[in-house]
């Protein structure tokens, strides 16, 4: 018996060597999953802390939107979980003191309303100075949480109702609702007029229909000032990062190079119907193009992480359109502005610096408005990596150049 009894457990000890040997660690005995900063993960968990954020998903292709922080879009990824992550996300300001200029969390793309400055601005005070001290973003667009009205793993609609006094002291009363929708490879390549994306590229894109109504019982018009939709994408910088803004450099002044001093020649080039402007994150400067000269997208390419961004957004580029100066001076004309803005963060005067990031901007023409009317703008935004060479053939068909092409900028 005692024979039969070990021959048993020698044949079960056989059995079981194999299972023992490969057996998986425990959940208390696995390492904990490291999340890279300047990954999806890694933003997602971080937005969490402070927010039930929403999620739009397709497969890899994901954005982070959040109600609680004004309908931003935070941030995209063509990889979930340790892919890239395209927006900026300034991560110290959802713990520091609220600030009276603007709460700057970031995100890569937001909605204001403008004018920032002339003489109908939306953040200056009447009879007030237009610098910096007295700088304020209207809190609406600010600090102050939205409506969530529905969401889908595809879509996601938020409303927000808003009171404002332009710096003529005119009274507006206003809703906006803003439709962000995801989407696929195929409404990608429709888009730029794409038979199909090329299977070694990887995309996310992502369309926002914003909508400011006049909720108020008095028409906006050129004698009150009117605010128009004001788009604007925060990206993070690279040593080697380039804004390409498609233009008609036969328009006449059709560039504003110099909302915060003159953009240094090193760093902005026009060159065949482009302009080439650096974003590295270390010199602060902004630029504009005129309506009548400009076209309705924009983009830049990251030459070390191998991004391609593009910016598609509606024109009105006719004679008639009316575009806000947004500089900050009381004087100027307030209705010859411009339609495309690019900016390149860069330390203060003082040395301090929010980001560094650059962005993306597109604007509507003033929003002359009834009661009850409704002005519209779309602001679509799509990134592309893969290959250098197959992201430069995607560059030449959508914004017209290559970008072996492009200037060198110091």
């Amino acid at each position: 018996m005692r024979i039969k009894r070990l021959f048993k457990e020698t044949i079960l000890l056989i059995i079981l060597s194999p299972i023992m040997c490969t057996a998986q660690p425990t959940l208390s005995e696995k390492a904990p999953i490291t999340l890279k900063p300047g990954s999806f993960a890694y933003d997602l968990n971080f937005l969490k802390k402070y927010d039930s954020v929403i999620v739009l998903s397709n497969k890899g292709a994901k954005i982070i939107v959040s109600a609680k922080y004004q309908a931003k879009v935070f941030t995209s990824t063509v990889a979930a979980g340790n892919g890239k992550s395209f927006g900026w996300i300034n991560y110290k300001a959802f713990s520091a003191e609220p600030n009276i200029h603007m709460n700057a969390y970031g995100g890569e793309n937001r909605l204001w309303l403008g004018p920032e400055g002339n003489k109908y601005s939306l953040f200056f005070k009447k009879g007030d100075n237009q610098v910096f001290e007295n700088w304020t973003t209207p809190s609406g667009i600010d600090n102050e949480p939205w409506l969530l009205k529905s969401s889908t793993n595809k879509e996601v609609v938020l409303t927000k109702q808003l009171e404002l006094t332009n710096y003529s002291g005119t009274d507006f009363r206003l809703s906006i609702t803003r439709r962000i929708s995801l989407i696929d490879n195929k409404g990608i390549a429709l888009l730029f007029n794409i038979a199909s994306l090329p299977k070694t590229i990887k995309a996310v894109g992502y369309t926002t229909e914003n909508g400011i109504t006049n909720t108020g019982v008095n028409s906006w018009n050129e004698e009150s000032g009117a605010p128009c939709i004001w788009m604007l994408d925060m990206f993070p910088p690279s040593e080697n990062t380039v804004i390409i803004i498609p233009y008609n450099a036969a328009v006449k002044d059709a560039v504003t190079s110099n909302y915060f001093g003159e953009i240094p020649a090193s760093r902005i080039v026009s060159k065949n119907n482009h302009l080439f402007f650096k974003a590295d994150g270390k010199s602060r400067g902004k630029l504009g193009i005129k309506p009548i000269a400009a076209n309705n997208l924009l983009g830049s390419y990251d030459f070390i992480n191998k991004v391609l961004t593009i910016v598609l957004f509606d024109l009105v580029n006719d004679k008639q359109a009316k575009y806000l100066n947004q500089e900050w001076n009381s004087h100027k004309p307030a209705y010859v502005g411009d339609a495309v803005n690019a900016y390149n963060d860069g330390p203060l005067e003082n040395g301090t610096q929010m980001g560094p990031f650059y962005e993306l901007e597109s604007v509507s023409p003033a929003a002359f408005l009834k009661p009850n009317e409704t002005l519209i703008h779309h602001h679509t935004v799509v990134h592309f990596t893969g290959s250098e060479a197959v992201i430069d053939q995607l560059s030449k068909q959508i914004l017209g150049v290559s970008i072996q092409q492009m200037p060198v900028m110091k």
